[in-house]
């Protein structure tokens, strides 16, 4: 899908997953508990639903829904991955991989929240110069798919270990 046909907004209670705007105007909501299982059991069974012990959403205890437009100088990585999405070929699996390994590293308490963003950009940026990112043929899709992964989760370590020294 192209970049200009996804939108972000910010929805502090995390119970809509996700927007589907459709051509007669009107959107279909995905909504769930603030619990990403639900949104995640929802792609796996696509297009069926998965019989599992979900917890119910309470829409009248939450009480209102609100959302506003993303800050972009808050939210770095939106327009990092709007970049990713239009580069193609396996920026957007590039920017996965490395943002896992960073957030693992914050969650480890290794890295700096505000620096989650700068090393996927680096990890990005690395990938792009050395022309790792270039597509695959069709018929080696997940094989190639699986290589940029690995490269990115590699670089991801070794750029992450220059942040660690930093701090």
């Amino acid at each position: 899908m192209s970049a200009d046909r996804i939108d972000v907004i910010i929805h502090p209670q995390s119970v809509v997953h996700s927007l589907v705007e459709y051509a007669d105007g009107s959107t279909l909501a995905q909504l769930g508990p603030p619990d990403m299982r639900a949104p995640i059991a929802c792609a796996w069974a696509w297009p069926g639903r998965m019989s599992w012990a979900a917890p119910t959403l309470d829409l009248a205890a939450i009480g209102q829904l609100t959302f506003e437009a993303p800050d972009e100088i808050r939210f770095p990585a939106l327009a990092m991955a709007r970049r990713a999405l239009e580069a193609g070929a396996g920026a957007p699996a590039a920017m996965n991989a490395a943002n896992e390994v960073a957030v693992g590293a914050f969650l480890d308490r290794r890295l700096g929240f505000l620096d989650i963003a700068r090393a996927v950009s680096e990890t990005l940026e690395q990938l792009n110069g050395r022309g790792e990112l270039e597509a695959g043929s069709d018929d080696e899709a997940v094989e190639w798919a699986l290589a940029i992964d690995e490269a990115a989760r590699r670089l991801a370590a070794q750029v992450l270990s220059r942040f660690e020294r930093m701090a």
